[in-house]
């Protein structure tokens, strides 16, 4: 991590990473496309999602998430930054000469091979069934169904935890603590993903968070009570209600949303929060 010098109010609680591990080159020309940003509007052009809008332009990068070429060896080319996520990528070339870009591990170092197979070695980057991954192992980027690509535990710093097998199933702790059954079928890389120190992250100003397409955000209290439920009142009140809403009257911070009610007999234990 890199502080900056105090020179400025806005300086003075900035941080940022030090990228010097990373390739500077440009992102591999046949692996991006450009993608138009909607900045949080529908096709009507109504604000669907709040906050965002505006940010540097940037191009998106084709992850294989799958990682479907099996026992064939792959060697990582170059490590790289990428904007449209938390953590790290890296450029790989398989044997055949195909290049994809695939999520960065903790200990993935340019110059090494990786390997995608049912009885891959258990070192960080290579990927495997979950029946063949031992407990205690971490792992990422975790497929919810046999073949469907990787689906769970993909942001900076994460891992989840292999901790039994269960006839076709074997038993995951989540990084939120939640506690899961996957088929033994489904695949999951070896390792944690790269980047942990991304939580430490301090923006420090306004400016640099417009730069990545945050635009700003109101508290519900200093509203009028026509804008939101916590609105109104003279000076600093109380919301006034028994519990707290969003601003369209729904609750809000810990109502359960969770829809998918036909995985619940895969899970375990809930999340603790």
């Amino acid at each position: 991590m890199k502080k900056y010098k105090p020179t400025t109010p806005g300086r003075r609680h900035g941080m940022i990473e030090d990228f010097s591990s990373l390739d500077k080159k440009r992102p591999e020309k046949s692996l991006v496309i450009k993608l138009k940003r909607r900045a949080g509007r529908s096709r009507q052009g109504k604000i669907t999602v709040r906050h965002k809008g505006g940010g540097a332009k940037r191009l998106y990068r084709i992850i294989d998430f799958a990682q479907r070429k099996l026992d064939i060896p792959a060697k990582v080319i170059a490590l790289e930054y990428d904007p449209n996520r938390t953590a790290f990528i890296a450029l790989i070339e398989y044997s055949d000469g195909v290049k994809k870009y695939i999520l960065a591990p903790q200990g993935l170092n340019k110059g090494d091979t990786i390997i995608t197979s049912e009885t891959a070695e258990l070192k960080p980057g290579n990927r495997t069934i979950l029946k063949s991954i031992p407990i205690g192992m971490d792992i990422y980027n975790i497929e919810l169904q046999p073949r469907g690509g990787g689906k769970l535990v993909k942001t900076a710093g994460s891992s989840a935890k292999v901790l039994g097998n269960d006839e076709k199933y074997v038993h995951i702790k989540m990084p939120s603590g939640e506690l899961r059954k996957l088929h033994q079928e489904c695949f999951a890389s070896i390792g944690a993903l790269s980047r942990p120190e991304h939580r430490y992250i301090s923006i420090g100003n306004a400016g640099r968070a417009r730069h990545m397409g945050r635009r700003p955000t109101v508290r519900g209290s200093a509203m009028n009570p026509h804008d939101h439920p916590h609105g109104g009142g003279e000076g600093r009140t109380g919301i006034g209600l028994k519990y707290p809403k969003t601003p369209w009257g729904k609750p809000a911070l810990g109502k359960k949303t969770r829809r998918r009610k036909h995985t619940n007999i895969f899970i375990i234990k809930r999340r603790s929060k």
